[in-house]
Order: structure tokens, then sequence, then C-alpha cells
């Protein structure tokens, strides 16, 4: 359970090489291919052949071209070529399909374009819509009548029976707290405007605290009351600190009731039509009318 303050205060690199010892080991093998150059008459005609003959190293291409490369390559072209041509009718056939299921007809739109102004003609009468309208105002209502009803100011002793207020109370209910001291002005006034409006609104919990009771500090006590705080579901939903800067000091049970509308926290009874069960109302209670 939530707090009572919670509450109200809401280098070199390997293999390196460089390119001065390129340079270096490249003029080392020019001097040795110019020393090869001039020794090379000196060795005769059997060395020369000598290093004609020598295999080169393997560059990693193959250079199979007998009889049965060429006739593997064949293979492989003819399997690529048929997996190309399976893949081509797969999406001619699923082309095929589409267009079978898209085709229609003139006269295949028109009929469902009739069907469809006739249904829509159907749901935009103000036969069905009165009786939707009414349908749906009677939901709403069979909703709200299940919360709990109050019609008085509940008063709280201390901080627990504060928390338990709040915290204990069904979600959908909405709990107003108005934290007060006697001597300031304007509490008395907004307790008796509360004890009024609590009998208007039997589906709200209003409720009121004494600062001191609560354990607020003297701050608190001298600037921030009267204060309202609103809570819905456990969360504060609002918290007004001396409202009397809004109101004035002197306001009146309409004042308030209009102030909580205006910041949303009750809804205004003039939008909420009264509706009741017609004389001869079906079993399934189908059949509501305005009052």
């Amino acid at each position: 359970m939530s707090t009572l303050e919670d509450k109200i205060l809401g280098n070199k690199l390997h293999n390196y090489c460089s390119s001065s010892e390129g340079e270096d080991s490249g003029n080392e093998e020019n001097s040795g291919e110019d020393s090869g150059a001039t020794a090379l008459p000196n060795k005769g005609r059997n060395s020369v052949a000598t290093s004609a003959c020598e295999p080169s190293k393997w560059d990693g291409v193959s250079t199979n071209t007998g009889p049965k490369g060429v006739l593997k390559d064949w293979q492989r072209f003819k399997q690529l070529e048929s997996e190309k041509r399976k893949e081509q009718d797969a999406e001619r056939l699923s082309l095929m399909k589409k267009l079978s299921l898209t085709c229609r007809s003139t006269l295949d739109d028109e009929k469902d374009k009739n069907n469809l102004d006739n249904d829509f003609g159907e749901l935009m009468s103000d036969e069905f819509l009165e009786q939707f309208r009414k349908q749906r105002m009677h939901e709403m209502l069979s909703k709200s009548s299940l919360l709990p009803r109050f019609g008085v100011v509940h008063e709280l002793l201390n901080g627990e029976q504060f928390l338990a207020a709040v915290d204990d109370e069904d979600k959908n209910v909405t709990v107003i707290v108005h934290i007060y001291e006697d001597k300031v002005p304007g509490c008395k006034t907004m307790n008796s405007c509360l004890s009024e409006l609590c009998q208007e609104y039997v589906q709200v919990k209003f409720c009121k605290l004494m600062s001191t009771a609560a354990g607020m500090s003297n701050h608190f006590k001298s600037d921030g009351v009267p204060a309202l705080l609103v809570y819905k579901g456990g969360q504060v939903v609002g918290n007004f600190v001396r409202v009397t800067d809004e109101l004035g000091d002197e306001f009146y049970v309409g004042d308030v009731e209009n102030f909580l509308i205006e910041h949303g926290m009750i809804v205004d009874r003039s939008c909420v039509p009264n509706i009741i069960s017609g004389p001869k109302a079906n079993d399934d209670d189908s059949d509501v009318s305005l009052e």
C-alpha cells in the first residue's frame, strides 16, 4: 500500500612490411636479375632449357576442359534451366488463380453495390438509429447501476483511513477528498458545498480530512487548504491545492460543481439523459424511451 505523502504529493602491426623494405628487396631482385642476365651466357644452353621448363605454381583456377568437365557443366546448365522453368510455371499459375478470383462482371459489381446501398440505407434509417441509441444508453446505465451509492460525505480521522478510502474502493468509483482546516477561510464553505453535491452525485465518493489529522506541515495547513484531491482506481487524477485562488473566498455549490466539471472530475448531469423502460417494454428490455 502506498504512503500518504505519495498519494498527496502525485604499435607496430604483425606482418608489417614497409615500402622501403619492398624497394630494397625489389632492388635486390633487380640486381639479381641483372647478375643472372650477365651470368646466363656463361651457364650454357642446358641451363636455359632447364629454367624454361620449370613448372609454375597452381593459382586456384581449374583448367579442366576435358570431356568429363564439359559434360558436368552441361548437366548443371540444364538443371538450372529446369528450376527456372518450374519457378516461372508456379508464378504463372499463381497469377491465373488471382485473375480467376478477381475477375468480375459489371453485373456482379452493380448487384453488390445495390445490396450495399440497401444495407446502408437500413442502417442509416431514423428508426434504426433511434433504437441503437436507446440500446446503448440502456447498456451504459445498466453498467453504472452496478456501482455503489454513497450520498454522504465521509469523515476521515487519520492517514490510514485516507489510504483505505482511496485504495480499497472500486476502481470505477471517483473519490474526492477535501483536506481542510477549520480556521482557514473557505474550508467551512467547501464542506457545506460538498454536503449538497454528494446527494446529487451519489455514485461519487466524497470525503473530508483535517490536515492536522493527516500530519500535514504548517506550511500546507496555512497555504494549501482548502485542497481537493481526486482519485480513481487508486491513482490521483486531480490535485487542486488552495482552490479559493480560483473560486474566491465566497462561492456556492454551483461554483464547486462547475469547477469539477470543467476539470473533468465529474460528469455534467445535464448531458446524461434519464432513460426509463417504456410502458410496453419487451422482455429483452429493448424498448426504451427518453424521459
